[in-house]
Formats: structure tokens, sequence, C-alpha cells
């Protein structure tokens, strides 16, 4: 009886195992067509003439804009991140009051049509159910588990490499304290945003490029179901004594009626991510040096604990700082965005003896943070010209790329940074260089292997100036 048991489940296991396998053989196709504004989407999948096969995806999408009552393509590619989308066909829905057009879908190249007239009701699903739904039902099934892994080691990934301390009981980290005072920002009404594209897509967000009083500005956009990410995101933009150059400037929020959606309205960076601009421009010496001083300093900003008067800033921890979450305007500065998984760091008490407490939870939390301001600075000064003989730079990639390459594991990258202690390779003739000596002890002292010793925001900005100073041509 028992061997029977087992056999049985020997053979569910296998049964799992094979559906598995052809679920993730299977990639989906979708039509491709993007504006040059819109390569992000580049890295959705391959692209072969006007197909995409997507990467991370099962999902294809469109964005239509509407001009003079006509839907005109923005985007039809694959998604950038795995979301929900039930349909077949690429059903739309209206955004914006009407001015844009989405839609997603499931099937091998859907998004190639839509059924769309002005003002439409949305065609309401019809119940159906088959061997086919029965198969997608146990697909869907198996990618959300696959998901809930990736994330769970994501966030193991995140802990490691950040080396984040548990933060004192005496202390509360976001939501805000309730003694901890936001400012109030207005409300901004949607109708006074002109929409015009499409600038980049997320797990949680969407962000678009529009027209507000006059200027140029970003829409970031939340579904309904990620509340809890523009709260987040919000909470920190209120803070009291934001505004620094280094951190993007925040207009405030609103509420899109006819979906339901929540917004934040940003300042406009012309050159898009940092990711972005370092992947299509190299820089000079100079010019680097200004991406690294101004990111350090809005880093150094975001970690200070100011009082003015009556008001209160408390130290925050960006907890996902990337060349993805850095944006870099004209003038080439860089500014800090992306406060989804921040952490406001707040102490309600008033107590003397507690200011120690308050020093040591500050200190470990931004340990982390050191490590990721190192290997951003690593990426800028590896796209630096004047760092490399013959004045030509290296593709740009990203930490650890060279050394694992691109598709690494999640758990390689574990091991090969929290377990080997390895960082990003260092060209050697750098060594020889008149800043090579000072340019290699701060990144050294940014990502020490002894999270103690690592270098701090304030200090990083310090040791810039003095490259500056010492080395400029």
């Amino acid at each position: 009886m028992i061997l029977q048991q087992w056999q049985l489940i020997l053979a569910l296991e296998c049964i799992f195992v094979c559906i598995s396998s052809q679920f993730l053989l299977e990639k989906r196709r979708c039509v491709f067509q993007v504006s040059p504004q819109n390569e992000r989407y580049l890295s959705a999948g391959n692209v072969s003439g006007s197909v995409q096969v997507c990467e991370n995806t099962s999902c294809c999408v469109g964005y239509f804009l509407v001009i003079d009552g006509q839907p005109e393509v923005d985007v039809l590619a694959c998604d950038v991140a795995e979301k929900s989308c039930p349909d077949a066909t690429c059903k739309t829905q209206t955004r914006f009051g009407g001015r844009v057009i989405k839609c997603v879908c499931n099937t091998d190249l859907c998004n190639d049509k839509i059924t769309w007239t002005p003002d439409s009701e949305q065609p309401q699903l019809a119940c159906s159910y088959s061997v086919a739904a029965v198969i997608v039902l146990v697909g869907a099934l198996l990618v959300l588990c696959f998901t809930i892994a990736a994330a769970r080691w994501r966030n193991l990934f995140k802990d490691k490499t950040e080396n984040l301390q548990v933060v004192p009981h005496d202390y509360s980290v976001s939501p805000l304290c309730s003694c901890q005072q936001t400012t109030k920002t207005s409300e901004i009404d949607l109708a006074d945003i002109e929409i015009q594209r499409i600038l980049g897509q997320g797990s949680f967000a969407t962000v678009w490029q529009g027209k507000y009083q006059e200027s140029t500005v970003a829409v970031k956009v939340f579904p309904a179901g990620w509340k809890y990410k523009f709260t987040a995101e919000r909470e920190v933009y209120e803070l009291p004594l934001m505004k620094h150059a280094g951190i993007l400037h925040f207009l405030g929020t609103g509420r899109e009626p006819d979906a339901g959606s929540l917004f934040i309205v940003l300042q406009f960076a012309e050159y898009g991510s940092l990711h972005s601009f370092l992947c299509k421009h190299t820089t000079t010496w100079t010019l680097s040096l200004k991406l690294c001083q101004s990111l350090s300093q809005g880093l150094s900003y975001l970690h200070s604990d100011l009082r003015r008067y009556d008001v209160h800033k408390p130290p925050v921890a960006h907890r996902d700082l990337s060349s993805s979450n850095v944006l870099v305007r004209a003038d080439g500065t860089c500014a800090l965005c992306d406060f989804g998984c921040s952490t406001v760091l707040c102490s309600c008490s008033e107590a003397a003896s507690r200011h120690s407490h308050t020093t040591n939870m500050k200190t470990h939390t931004f340990l982390g943070t050191s490590t990721a301001l190192g290997l951003l600075l690593w990426e800028i000064w590896m796209r630096c010209s004047d760092l490399f003989e013959g004045s030509i730079a290296p593709q740009h990639l990203l930490p650890y790329e060279s050394e694992l390459g691109a598709d690494v594991s999640l758990e390689s990258l574990i091991v090969f940074v929290s377990e080997m202690d390895k960082r990003p390779s260092i060209p050697k003739h750098w060594e020889l260089l008149p800043q090579g000596p000072a340019l290699l002890q701060l990144l050294a002292d940014c990502w020490d292997c002894d999270p103690e010793a690592r270098l701090t925001a304030p200090c990083a900005v310090d040791r810039l100036v003095s490259l500056q100073s010492c080395f400029s041509p």
C-alpha cells in the first residue's frame, strides 16, 4: 500500500515537471512597434522584424494615443514585467479621460488588433470552460509560484547585500510616526495635464510624459491594486524639507477617475534613467564627476536628519538604489527617485537617553546603501573615456555582468557577492592614472567587506570634491 502511494506521488511529480517544462519552454510572441523614445521595451525580449519573443512575461501590451479622434500606436511589445492579462484578445481600456488607450492580452501576436470606438463600453467576459482554459489556469498558477519564489530570492538577495540590521524597538519605520509632520501638497486634476507619450513601465507603475502648467512633467501612474506603493512613495516626497537638487522635484498627486488609478506628478528629467544615459553616452572626467557628485549629494541629503525651526525631516533609506532609479537632467546632474521601497527612520521620543540608539539605527540602515553607491560610481566611471587608453570606453555593463554574464541566476549572484565577497572588476591600468589611487580607494571604501568600515554618503561627497580639486584637467 505504501509502495503504491509513493508511486502515485512520483507520477504526480512527473506530470507537474512535464507541465512546468512545457510552459517554461513556450515563450509568448508579440507584435513589436515602438518609437525611439520607448527603446526600454527592447529589453522585454528578442526582436526580429515586427515580432518580439518575450523573455519575462506571457503578456503582450499595446498603448495608443488618441489624436483627432483616432488611435495612433505608441507602443506594441511584450510587457516589461509579469502582470495579470486574462484576455486572449486585446480588449481596450481607456485612460486619462479617453486620451490614451491600453490593452493587454495573453496569446501570440494578440496586440496586433484592437476593437475600439470612441466612448464605447468595454465588452463583458463570457464564461466558458474547456480543456484549454484548464491548461491556461494551470500555467497561470505555475507562473504565480515561480514569481513568488523569485520574489523571495530577490528579497533574500537585497537583505544579504545591503546588510540591513534590525531597527531597535524604540523607533518605527514607514508608515510615518504619529509625531512626524508631512508637507501638505495640492491635489492635481488630471484634466489639467496634457498626456503626450509613455516614458516607461515598471512592475508597479507606468510613467508618462505630459505638460502641466506650461512645463514638461513626468506622470507616474499606479494601478488601484498598488495603492500601498503609491502611498509609500508619496510619504517620502511629502516629508518636510525634502526639496533638494539631488532629489527629483515633487509637484503633487491625483486620482484618475475612470480607472481608479493614483498618480504622482514629478519633474521631467531629459536624459531619463542613469542606466539609459550610460547605455547611450560616454562621459568625460569632468562630466563623470558631476554625475557622481550630484548623486552622492542627493543621497547624503536623503540620509540627513534635519531640524529647522519646528520642522523635522527624518533620515530616509532608499533601499532600492540602482542606475534605473536615478534620473539624469539636461545639465548632467543626477536626481534620486522611486521611493516605493524606502524606509523612513523616525524617533517619536525626545528622551536624550535614546540619542545613541538613533545614531546606531541610522548607521546600520545606511551601510548597504554605501555598497549600492559604490556600484553606481563604478558604472559611471566605466563609461568615462578619459579613464581609458585611446579615449574608448567599453560598452555599459551592470555590476557583475562581465563576471557572471547577463543571464546569471540570483542564487549565483548571492553566492558571488555575499559569500565570496566579490566586487566588480576594475581595469588594471586605473592604478597608473593620476587620480587612480584615490578613485580605487573610494570604491573600496564604499563596498568594503566589513559593513562597519564602509563609507557614508557625506564622506563620499567630500572624497569626490577632493578628486575634482586635485585631478581636474
